[in-house]
């Protein structure tokens, strides 16, 4: 497959239904402005100094228009519980926060104590009370397990690309019939679509998108936001 470069004009690329189509310069400036179209605003202290925080670590925090998306899908569901994996400063815990019931509560998972500690002073200045979020430390695979069969709304999966399929088998256990389930970072920088060799995390990328869209029990769609946000839900059948 060929993707664009610079220009943006003139190439072409198999989608994975096996469709040429054409990537034109109109179409990408529709997906950034899709991407860059959210509900992030200067006067939204708290979310800025999350990214702040995020930046200084060297961590990736979704896109604006990926926090739009998660904020869209938790009211869509009407989350009362959500479980994050990956929970970074907490970019993407206030954006599912905000789109959640009152009452509802964000269980986040997270090897790293310190950024943990970020997202709790994010949440706590954006107006959240202490009990809307549960920090749980320590690698997904491990704490996942611990976690209420049938018991959340959404499943949202920013970790280890490598460990998606494992997330993804997880999350089926946790997530309600009509739960939603959503994977960021599934283009991987356009190495996902990109012919070339690539090396093992894009490879597990590319069998999570087969997998997801050949499953029975789910209903999926790739939205072309941040880096691709993978999201599908739980049949109730």
């Amino acid at each position: 497959m060929r993707v664009p470069d610079s220009s943006g004009y003139s190439h072409r690329c198999v989608d994975t239904w096996g469709q040429e189509r054409a990537i034109t310069g109109n179409r990408q400036t529709s997906w950034a402005f899709a991407d860059a179209y959210g509900v992030e605003h200067i006067d939204d202290p708290a979310l800025l100094w999350a990214r702040d925080r995020a930046d200084e670590a060297g961590l990736r925090s979704v896109s604006s228009g990926t926090g739009s998306a998660l904020r869209l899908l938790a009211a869509a569901v009407d989350a009362k519980a959500v479980a994050e994996i990956g929970t970074g400063t907490g970019v993407s815990g206030l954006h599912l926060l905000h789109g959640m019931r009152p009452d509802g509560v964000l269980t986040t998972v997270d090897s790293d104590p310190e950024c943990q500690q970020f997202a709790r002073q994010a949440f706590r200045a954006a107006g959240f009370a202490g009990n809307r979020a549960r920090f749980i430390p320590g690698r997904a695979l491990e704490v996942l397990p611990r976690l209420a069969d049938g018991g959340y709304d959404l499943v949202f999966c920013d970790g280890d690309r490598l460990e998606y399929l494992d997330y993804l088998a997880e999350s089926l256990r946790l997530l309600r019939p009509g739960g939603l389930v959503c994977f960021e970072g599934v283009f991987a920088d356009g190495r996902t679509v990109d012919s070339a060799a690539q090396p093992a995390e894009v490879l597990r990328l590319r069998e999570l998108l087969r997998a997801v869209r050949e499953s029975t029990v789910l209903v999926p769609s790739l939205l072309p936001v941040g880096d691709g946000l993978l999201c599908a839900a739980r049949r109730s059948g």
